[in-house]
């Protein structure tokens, strides 16, 4: 019965609340990590994002980790968003992480929507010299480099420093 008003939860809430009503659902209905496979590969995007919103509060293993991994296949930039909650930050290696990082960049998803971002990224010099050649990509094509990359990169410790920079001053006054 709670999958069919997890169905509904869209026409009866309306899109304001239909994704809070939605893992109100999942929550109450204690779905398990099975369930909500189930639940997340028969259902509509917005399902998928309510199961992975869910993630974290129902499934304390890393069972359900697939199902991040396939919202970050797709091109759906609101599954992405969602894959990277909570349970997504705290199950993911590192390398998938950084690799759903640089889609977020890619895609134009907000870093903000990224969980544990700070923690994750601090120190991390891979994350840095990714996030480096990415801007180097771009900057070679002509193409701006989003400012989620420098503040990243700054949490990564290997941002240049005031000063450092292209648009510093040659040289110093004594």
């Amino acid at each position: 019965m709670w999958e069919l008003r997890l169905a509904e939860a869209g026409r009866r809430c309306g899109p304001d609340h239909a994704d809070a009503a939605r893992v109100l659902i999942l929550h109450t209905a204690h779905a398990d990590a099975e369930a909500l496979t189930r639940v997340y590969h028969q259902g509509t995007a917005d399902e998928r994002r309510a199961v992975l919103h869910a993630l974290p509060h129902l499934v304390p293993g890393p069972e359900a980790l697939p199902l991040v991994e396939d919202a970050l296949r797709t091109n759906d930039t609101r599954l992405v968003a969602a894959a990277l909650g909570p349970y997504g930050a705290r199950h993911l290696d590192a390398h998938a992480w950084r690799h759903a990082v640089l889609k977020c960049l890619f895609t134009g998803v907000a870093l903000d929507l990224v969980a544990d971002l700070d923690r994750r990224a601090r120190g991390d010099a891979e994350l840095a010299r990714m996030l480096a050649d990415y801007a180097a990509e771009r900057t070679a094509a002509g193409r701006t480099v989003p400012e989620d990359l420098h503040r990243v990169l700054a949490l990564t410790g290997s941002a240049p420093t005031q000063g450092d920079g292209p648009d510093a001053p040659h040289g110093k006054e004594s």
